[in-house]
């Protein structure tokens, strides 16, 4: 197993073409809990070409019903990133100096449970505008958002055989 580069600049790319519509290859979550994680893992996928077919802890989409928790779930994709020792995107947490385009940021908004995903697409001196579906957005400033805690997720690069 190797490490290759993560393709930040795919990932904002893709964030910019769908972050106001739906890719009709995925399905659309919104309506069952939203729909930002798996908008954020069609981004991440797009930087790194890889999917990691693990069952129940890997990351991978096939179809709505044959999907990784990962996938669509925000704990579940902080999880895999972090903890990934197989094929597919590594990270680890950060901090809001240390991050780039293309990293992901995670939200509470009760101070307990993260249940919002974002990429980064544009990082100036002391301003990060994100991306982000179920609150569809694009270039939105991060501290617009009515969050009480947030975590930062530096993609590493992308593990591969």
């Amino acid at each position: 197993m190797y490490v290759e580069k993560y393709n930040r600049q795919k990932a904002v790319e893709y964030a910019k073409e769908w972050a106001f519509k739906r890719n009709p290859n995925y399905y659309n979550f919104d309506s069952i809990g939203g729909d930002c994680t798996n908008f954020i893992s069609q981004c991440l996928y797009t930087g790194s070409k890889i999917m990691n077919y693990t069952n129940t802890y890997g990351w991978y989409y096939k179809n709505a019903n044959d999907k990784s928790p990962s996938w669509t779930g925000v704990q579940f994709l902080y999880n895999f990133l972090i903890n990934n020792k197989g094929l597919g995107p590594i990270a680890n947490n950060s901090n809001e100096n240390n991050v780039q385009i293309g990293d992901i940021i995670q939200l509470s908004f009760d101070n307990k449970i993260f249940t919002h995903s974002l990429i980064i697409v544009e990082k100036e001196k002391n301003k990060i505008l994100v991306a982000s579906h179920t609150f569809d957005s694009y270039g939105r400033n991060i501290n617009s958002y009515p969050y009480k805690k947030i975590r930062f997720i530096h993609i590493l690069g992308v593990q591969k055989n």
